[in-house]
């Protein structure tokens, strides 16, 4: 049993111990996930973005010139979730996105940020500097190292699983 009095069992409203610490840490870094993505929502609302739609617009800024196949976009998104096509669909309607069908294979569609995309996420990257430093204000760097080393530790694992 773990310890009914932690800061997530009052947060959740909890009255009953967790089954497990696997449990709770899940449960803990699920609604600290939530918690962090509303934050940085905050920053995106201003200009009419979802944070979905602001990673696209990130890979793509990464991608440069050469821009990238909608399905690597997929690959690089932070959220996995289908509908990267409706989610383009949206960015190039609003002028921030420019689709063009490879020469070589027509089913393979490469997206560009444009002009207006590149300004709009270059005027959120201070915003989101400054966002992402609050978030985690709270806690030292020692110890944001340590978080970084674990939340590594838990992807690596889950990574060797999905590939053995």
């Amino acid at each position: 049993m773990v310890n009914q009095q932690s800061g997530l069992a009052r947060d959740v409203r909890q009255s009953k111990t967790f089954a497990s610490l696997s449990e709770q840490a899940a449960l803990g870094l699920l609604i600290t996930a939530d918690v962090i993505r509303r934050f940085f929502e905050g920053v995106f609302e201003g200009v009419s973005l979802t944070s979905q739609q602001y990673n696209v617009l990130r890979i793509l800024r990464g991608a440069g010139a050469d821009g990238l196949p909608t399905l690597e976009i997929a690959n690089r998104m932070i959220e996995k979730r289908p509908g990267i096509t409706r989610m383009i669909d949206r960015l190039e309607t609003k002028g921030l996105v420019r689709r063009v069908r490879g020469s070589d294979d027509r089913r393979c569609v490469y997206c560009f940020i444009t002009p207006d995309g590149a300004r709009l996420i270059a005027r959120l990257d201070e915003p989101l500097r400054r966002a992402q430093h609050e978030v985690l204000a709270m806690v030292s760097e020692k110890q944001q190292r340590k978080l970084i080393e674990l939340l590594d530790s838990i992807r690596a694992g889950h990574d060797a699983r999905m590939s053995g």
